[in-house]
């Protein structure tokens, strides 16, 4: 009874050794897969905000610089 378990358990090794690594390769593709979708979604607010500080600057530097240049926007109607 032993020698059969014995040799069933020499059968299955391999088979179970292939199944092992076949599962840690899916688990590790997908850890993988999870942080790169973390890094994509980083890059894509990173992007967003940077888009959103460039309009700031771009509306700050055309911005009148004193109360004169205000009122002759006003005047002509620039705003």
């Amino acid at each position: 009874m032993i020698a059969v378990l014995a040799s069933l358990w020499r059968r299955a090794l391999p088979w179970l050794t292939l199944a092992a690594a076949i599962l840690l390769f899916i688990l590790g593709t997908r850890r993988t897969g999870e942080k790169a979708g973390r890094a994509a979604e980083r890059l894509e607010n990173l992007e967003r905000t940077n888009h959103a500080r460039q309009r700031m600057l771009e509306a700050g530097a055309d911005r009148p610089r004193d109360r004169d240049d205000l009122l002759e926007r006003l005047r002509e109607g620039g705003f």
